[in-house]
């Protein structure tokens, strides 16, 4: 079961620097993320959403893979298993791409939208949607970020836990 984490940051731009962070510690296997958004809010008020997946991508890829092999299955029915591969392949891409494109998955987008909404002009926020975590090691990489929780499926515990880290302040290094 994935947990929800929405927090709030008064600068536009913390989210995404936070999104960034997340994925190198996806790199070393501390996170697993199901779906992250990042969603800013400029100084008319209007909201911005920065999906972190590309669906289209995803769905053209597999579309085009799925398509060759059916087109190549058909096109040596007719004896022309090489024009079936490439008009299968084309065919599968572009359909895979709308599929893709009409997709929602992970967090739901009305949901962001909403809750986009109530957030500050100037600043932004990020939604993850959390498979797996090692919470003392994530969260003592995130310490002194002058974060807020806005929403989150997490225990009572578990979110006061990720509130204090988000407002303690940084442990100075020495170097």
């Amino acid at each position: 079961m994935s947990d929800l984490i929405v927090v709030g940051f008064d600068s536009i731009d913390e989210a995404d620097k936070v999104l960034l962070k997340l994925d190198a510690l996806k790199k070393e296997y501390l996170v697993d993320l199901e779906d992250a958004v990042v969603v800013t809010r400029n100084a008319e008020g209007k909201v911005h959403l920065k999906q972190s997946i590309n669906l289209t991508g995803i769905g053209a890829s597999s579309g085009l893979l799925s398509g060759a092999l059916w087109g190549g299955l058909v096109g040596l029915l007719f004896l022309n298993p090489l024009a079936g591969f490439a008009i299968g392949g084309a065919v599968g891409a572009g359909v895979g791409a709308l599929s893709g494109s009409l997709a929602d998955y992970g967090i739901d987008d009305d949901f962001i939208k909403s809750l986009g909404q109530t957030i500050p002009n100037n600043s932004s926020a990020l939604f993850v949607l959390v498979r797996k975590v090692q919470p003392e090691k994530v969260l003592a990489e995130f310490s002194g970020l002058k974060g807020r929780v806005i929403k989150t499926s997490l225990s009572p515990e578990q979110e006061q836990k990720l509130q204090e880290a988000l407002s303690a302040a940084p442990v100075p290094t020495n170097g």
